[in-house]
């Protein structure tokens, strides 16, 4: 099949993180400092992805600030050709950090926030950050980048999505995205605790509903459903392997951010294998891409063009083979196995909180 060149890269720079979400998506077993790419191995990354056909860059984590060559590769990224995003927690950002980045060819922050109030989204961050978030969002504003704040969704904090809503437009953000959990990694772990009940779902439906007409042109809204609860899965990044890649700290390079997630994957490294071979022809590419693969559940399937067969992640996470339809989908052969885990009571569950020994 044609393969046409990526338009984004995820560089993930570090997995260190100040906070200790219970919902974080980033492999349980994160990669420690000492395994991570040296400035000189991000430069050349950037270079060819840039040479490969990258225009996006996003800067990510963990909390990528904890590196401190972010200025020179912010810099390298935007001096390329690439927009480039920073996706941060906000802790660690100050005037001066931000100004440099600003003058360096940073283009877009992307700010994560964990609640509506400072007593939920501190209990949720495992961390008093959320008065250190307020601030970053008025520095980001003060500095004219535009301000994209990223909310993950679940039980824990479902009830605050209006006043969620209401903080975002207090804080000038341009984009807001209401992202339902992805229970991958350490949400995985939590999923008792976080899955979201139909009725917090059916609430929620209206308020964004409202408040996308309300605020439209002045703050787009995206929400991403919870798709245990759909009849059908959302497509995977728009095939997988088809427009995106991942860096991970250590230079694992993956087909989806939660491609770790599938433990039958032959995984490439940058440091090993040039970044084009890989995306061209990397095993782990060429896995799931185009139809192929496909189960004849979801080869016959007049929705395999639209959601590609749902997630190979959590395809694998759930039943074990990645190539199956993912069973989030009415269609699949064993959506009992979701359905069981719907009708679960949802009772109150302790979240369980990444570690310091995990984070740093």
């Amino acid at each position: 099949m044609d393969v046409n060149p990526p338009l984004g890269m995820l560089a993930e720079l570090t997995h260190r993180c100040p906070l200790h979400c219970p919902y974080c998506s980033n492999p349980v077993e994160l990669i420690t400092r000492d395994a991570e790419l040296s400035t000189e191995d991000w430069l050349d990354v950037l270079s060819q992805a840039r040479e490969l056909g990258v225009l996006q860059v996003h800067m990510s984590g963990g909390e990528p600030l904890a590196r401190p060559d972010l200025p020179e590769l912010v810099a390298h990224a935007s001096d390329l050709g690439c927009y480039v995003n920073l996706v941060t927690s906000g802790l660690g950002l100050t005037e001066a950090r931000l100004d440099d980045l600003v003058a360096r060819g940073l283009a877009h922050v992307q700010l994560s926030v964990q609640g509506a109030t400072a007593e939920r989204a501190n209990l949720l961050a495992g961390a008093t950050a959320h008065d250190r978030k307020l601030a970053a969002a008025a520095l980001i504003k003060k500095s004219g980048l535009p301000l994209s704040l990223n909310v993950v969704l679940h039980r824990q904090n479902h009830d605050q999505l209006a006043g969620i809503i209401e903080l975002a437009e207090e804080m000038g953000a341009d984009r807001l995205e209401l992202a339902n959990t992805q229970y991958y990694g350490w949400a995985l772990r939590n999923r008792d605790a976080l899955m979201p009940t139909r009725e917090q779902l059916a609430e929620a439906e209206p308020i964004v509903r409202a408040a996308t007409a309300r605020l439209r042109g002045r703050m787009e809204i995206v929400y991403v459903v919870a798709d245990y609860y759909e009849p059908y899965p959302k497509p995977c990044m728009y095939g997988w392997g088809a427009r995106q890649l991942t860096v991970a700290p250590d230079g694992t390079v993956l087909p989806c951010p939660a491609a770790t997630a599938i433990e039958t994957l032959k995984l490439d490294n940058v440091k090993d294998t040039p970044l084009a071979e890989i995306w061209y022809g990397g095993e782990s590419f060429n896995a799931y891409r185009g139809e192929d693969w496909m189960s004849d559940t979801c080869r016959t399937c007049d929705r395999r063009s639209i959601d590609f067969g749902g997630c190979r992640c959590q395809a694998f996470l759930l039943t074990g083979d990645a190539a199956a339809t993912d069973p989030v989908c009415s269609r699949s052969p064993q959506r009992d196995i979701v359905d069981v885990i719907l009708a679960a009571p949802k009772a109150q569950v302790d979240l369980v909180m990444r570690k310091p020994t995990v984070t740093r």
